[in-house]
């Protein structure tokens, strides 16, 4: 597909973007079921935080082997937004699926998820501590060039928000004390899926995982991903077909890992969604810089910005997909 300056912008991407919801909600069931199969599982397992990935999932894995072999986990912890569990209660009484709520929150304070997280953030800010909040944030691909910075917000118990540059160890270890959160809800997933001899479903749209925003071993591990093929906008329209509650369907996507509410444009894709996936579709495509534009509303240049983004971070996060490196193969097993 090769679009140039002058066609008809949107309907050379929404052409590309385009899927038949029926046929495909049939084609991942049936590809489920084969799946399952070969790996002689019987039903399926999947954390559920009342997102728009989780619960078009859900619905999926519901058509593919019924409801009664559906398991939804609700993994609370500390930073939580009560809402998640809110409207992932919702979405599990929509499909039918049984459900149990897992607070991880005393398993991450026993592994000192929270006591680590904390030591770092005071190495910039001494007083945060208790009635404190943070999050980080990234800059916006459309106006920087090169590598994305990011940074650190907190907020004091007054609720004046704060911005700071971090050292790269303080970034590294805030990051790495917070995918304890991820990597605690894949064992708990993985548990129960031991006991049920179930598999665990991954919930990564497209976008997702071809920019690695996942966590190795943690939300990154699963037996199945349904739904890694399909950019964001077409797991939208999965949703509206499939029935996901149209309170989920308007809630933005957000990441609910930090204690200060945050998005996912703002924590790792600096643009929203819809034009993210105009432009990695464009990328993908080989649609022309200022045909991608003009659908996604940016001039030749910002296209070229993010389409660099998209690499530096395609190129970053490259090990998180590999598996683990052997010196030799062992050819009974790996062929």
């Amino acid at each position: 597909m090769n679009g140039r300056p002058g066609d008809d912008a949107p309907a050379i991407l929404a052409q590309a973007l385009a899927i038949d919801p029926a046929a495909e909600t049939d084609r991942i069931a049936t590809a489920l079921r084969q799946q399952l199969r070969g790996i002689r599982k019987r039903g399926l397992v999947l954390g559920l935080s009342g997102g728009i990935d989780s619960s078009v999932s859900v619905a999926l894995a519901a058509r593919a082997v019924g409801p009664q072999n559906v398991l939804c986990l609700f993994m609370p912890e500390n930073d939580s937004d009560p809402e998640s569990l809110r409207l992932g209660r919702l979405v599990a009484g929509t499909f039918g699926v049984d459900s149990i709520v897992e607070d991880i929150g005393p398993i991450l304070r026993a592994m000192g998820c929270y006591q680590r997280r904390d030591a770092f953030i005071r190495e910039l800010v001494p007083d945060y501590g208790e009635g404190w909040a943070s999050k980080i944030v990234i800059a916006n691909a459309l106006e920087h060039e090169g590598y994305n910075i990011s940074s650190l917000v907190v907020q004091d118990p007054k609720g004046k928000q704060t911005k700071l540059r971090m050292p790269l160890p303080v970034y590294l270890g805030i990051v790495a004390a917070t995918n304890m959160k991820q990597r605690t809800r894949k064992q708990i997933e993985y548990f129960h899926a031991d006991r049920l001899n179930f598999a665990v479903l991954g919930t990564p749209n497209r976008l997702e995982y071809d920019q690695g925003f996942f966590v190795k071993n943690g939300d990154g591990a699963a037996d199945v991903k349904p739904i890694a093929h399909l950019y964001k906008t077409q797991v939208y329209a999965l949703a509206a077909y499939l029935g996901v509650p149209e309170e989920i369907r308007n809630r933005p996507p957000t990441t609910d890992t930090y204690s200060l509410a945050q998005t996912q444009e703002e924590f790792y894709f600096s643009l929203a969604y819809d034009r993210m996936d105009l432009c990695l579709c464009g990328l993908n495509n080989g649609v022309a810089a200022e045909v991608v534009g003009q659908a996604a509303g940016l001039d030749a240049s910002q296209v070229e910005r993010v389409w660099a983004d998209i690499a530096a971070k395609r190129k970053a996060t490259r090990y998180l997909h590999l598996r683990p490196q052997l010196v030799h193969e062992v050819e009974e097993v790996d062929t």
